[in-house]
């Protein structure tokens, strides 16, 4: 009896010291811990689980619920080389979202989502071919420098389509197509500026103009009633004293 009690006991810590070695798979997913692969897809999930282990290689979060992307998300998967979140409702990335990425990414899968603006700096230097199609994009300045630092997947890149524009003219066109063609947003949006602030200057001229107008009208009317109200005073009479001091020298 003694030797089967010891023997649950050596059981029970072995298995209590497997479970703490072992590392967790976060809940709603599947892990391959041969390949380091975690798999959330269809898990109807509404934000980056916890939890994710640090040697996690493949991490796949598509056909959720997503909305966006918080800065830390990803800080501790230095190991990562697929990143896969298509097909969710990602309409934001916060600032830095993507930094921490290590450099051993490989692979960005950012399609068929809710993007409408994106800039260098959620991407930090991440040099992973990237898949930025079926977003509805705002083309503009931020967008076409994100364009010039990404590794673009080349097969996809012609679905980065501008479902607005900074001038509006562009809706629906390709992105790449309208930058080869020789389209410059970020020309568009400072002329777009300088416009802006001419219309401003103009504006605060007007009104200064106008205000000493009427300052200088206000005085104008002020003398003018200033000088009616004496005229309207009666003149000073002469006094008996000066009458008789005028007779007197005559």
């Amino acid at each position: 009896d003694l030797d089967l009690h010891s023997w649950l006991r050596v059981s029970l810590l072995f298995s209590a010291l497997w479970g703490q070695a072992s590392p967790q798979c976060p809940d709603s997913c599947h892990c391959a811990w041969d390949t380091a692969t975690v798999l959330c897809s269809d898990a109807g999930l509404r934000e980056i689980p916890e939890g994710i282990p640090p040697e996690t290689v493949s991490l796949h979060l598509e056909r959720n619920y997503i909305r966006n992307i918080p800065e830390t998300a990803f800080s501790d998967l230095v190991h990562l080389r697929d990143l896969y979140l298509s097909h969710n409702r990602i309409d934001s990335l916060a600032s830095g979202a993507l930094r921490h990425l290590g450099p051993e990414l490989r692979l960005l899968d950012l399609s068929h989502n809710q993007l409408r603006q994106a800039s260098r700096e959620e991407f930090g230097s991440t040099r992973a071919k990237t898949r930025l199609y079926h977003n509805p994009w705002h083309c503009d300045c931020a967008l076409q420098e994100l364009m010039e630092t990404l590794n673009l997947e080349p097969e996809t890149v012609n679905g980065i389509v501008c479902e607005s524009s900074v001038r509006g003219e562009h809706a629906g066109q390709p992105l790449v197509k309208l930058l080869d063609s020789g389209v410059n947003f970020c020309n568009l949006q400072r002329k777009t500026t300088d416009v802006a602030m001419l219309v401003t200057m103009f504006v605060w001229f007007f009104m200064v103009i106008v205000y000493v107008v009427y300052y200088v009208r206000q005085n104008q009317a002020e003398t003018r009633r200033h000088l009616e109200y004496l005229k309207s005073l009666p003149s000073p009479r002469k006094t008996p004293t000066e009458t008789d001091t005028l007779s007197t020298g005559f």
